[in-house]
């Protein structure tokens, strides 16, 4: 620090006598010397202060550009209607659709290639609409018929089996244990478990428990279309849950014996009728006991 000041006063030509000994005998002033020596030769023009204020008001100003707050909103609107765009885009293509029957309903939609679906009541169905052409696969929980346009393959993938087909019409049923296919127009491919079956117009499949059965259909479309349900050899369990779906009620089911099997057609509109013949055939006595609940117990 006090270097710093004797060199300030040296610069000045203000140091005493002693202080300039002192200075001069310091390790740094020769080189402090010949700085001052080579500035003693520059040269600084003067400054005419009014010459400068003069250039500077000439120059020409740019004028800032100012964009409306209204178009800042209309720039900001547009950007976020093209990014939903994008997003709807790409949730219609690649995110599964999904379709669904309630119990007590039916639910008839197409598919991209036109192809019709009818499920029917507890069912859904998912599919990808993208490359749907190329990739005609869904998956089904429950049951539902199929008029299937021409085209590449189509796949209906279950839990319990799947199905393959090309351009026909058929039904396809997966409610727990029970697998059901039949084929109402052309062929229909149909795996199950290490079984592989074609079923032509009029032929019929069913798997429950690794037990196969097989019938002949003289049908156009299946019965529940028509608001009927048909079965062919099934327990008294499935058959009551199926009305359970139909009619968007519960059956409790007080019995002993659950191995009796059932064979025939229920009205799906006329709830009376169908308990009717429930009870009659599989020896039960039915009772409601309030609007939505029924309770079957035995003779």
């Amino acid at each position: 620090m006090k270097e710093n000041r004797l060199l300030a006063k040296w610069l000045n030509n203000d140091l005493s006598e002693d202080e300039l000994a002192k200075f001069e005998a310091s390790p740094d002033f020769k080189k402090y010397q010949k700085i001052k020596n080579y500035t003693a030769h520059l040269e600084v023009d003067d400054l005419d202060e009014n010459v400068m204020l003069s250039n500077i008001l000439s120059q020409k100003k740019a004028t800032p550009k100012v964009i409306p707050l209204y178009k800042k909103w209309m720039f900001r609107a547009a950007a976020i209607f093209v990014l939903a765009l994008g997003i709807t885009f790409v949730t219609r293509s690649f995110l599964p659709e999904t379709h669904t029957a309630n119990f007590g309903e039916k639910n008839t939609f197409s598919l991209p290639d036109n192809s019709e679906v009818v499920l029917n009541s507890g069912s859904e169905i998912h599919y990808k609409k993208w490359n749907w052409d190329n990739n005609r696969h869904l998956e089904l929980k429950g049951e539902a018929y199929f008029r299937v346009a021409k085209g590449r393959r189509f796949e209906v993938q279950t839990n319990l089996g799947k199905v393959a087909v090309l351009g026909t019409q058929f039904n396809v049923k997966a409610r727990k244990n029970r697998f059901d296919v039949v084929c109402y127009e052309g062929r229909v491919k149909v795996n199950y478990a290490n079984t592989q079956i074609l079923l032509t117009h009029g032929q019929s499949v069913s798997f429950e428990n690794g037990k196969q059965f097989s019938a002949v259909v003289n049908l156009s479309k299946p019965e529940w279309m028509d608001n009927q349900i048909a079965f062919y050899s099934e327990n008294i369990k499935s058959l009551l849950d199926e009305v359970q779906r139909q009619y968007n009620i519960t059956i409790e089911l007080n019995a002993k014996d659950t191995t009796s099997l059932f064979t025939g057609k229920l009205p799906t509109q006329d709830l009376d009728i169908a308990l009717q013949i429930i009870s009659t055939t599989c020896h039960l006595k039915a009772k409601k006991v309030s609007k939505n609940k029924i309770i079957f117990d035995e003779k």
